[in-house]
């Protein structure tokens, strides 16, 4: 199996951290410890979680670790409908990390099933 930086399910991932972090940028100084942090460690977890996992000795490993990094990706899908419920953003700031968000929830399952085929 190739190196993690060039899975999709990685790159999108990659991606999806880099739009949290610049969409995160301009929240509230005291959300720095809460909301902020929450969502970019949820961010940060999805792509780490594929890039650790892909190093595991085993499939099932790897199978495991991706489970967790979709579980990431819906969490910082969580975390934009808070933000949003809270009034730091808006429906149309949210809606393209957010799709981002499900497409890499969407690229994980569909490279984990292909483990399970293997």
């Amino acid at each position: 199996m190739p190196r993690f930086e060039s899975l999709e399910a990685w790159q999108q991932a990659h991606k999806l951290a880099l739009g949290v972090y610049a969409l995160s940028r301009d929240l509230p100084e005291d959300e720095k410890f809460g909301l902020t942090s929450q969502l970019r460690r949820a961010a940060v977890s999805a792509a780490a979680n594929i890039a650790e996992g892909r190093e595991r000795e085993s499939d099932a490993d790897f199978s495991h670790f991706l489970t967790i990094a979709a579980g990431s990706a819906a969490e910082v899908q969580y975390y934009l409908i808070l933000g949003r419920d809270l009034g730091y953003w808006t429906d149309a700031e949210v809606k393209g990390i957010s799709n981002l968000a499900a497409e890499v929830i969407q690229v994980i399952r569909a490279l984990r099933d292909s483990l399970h085929r293997a």
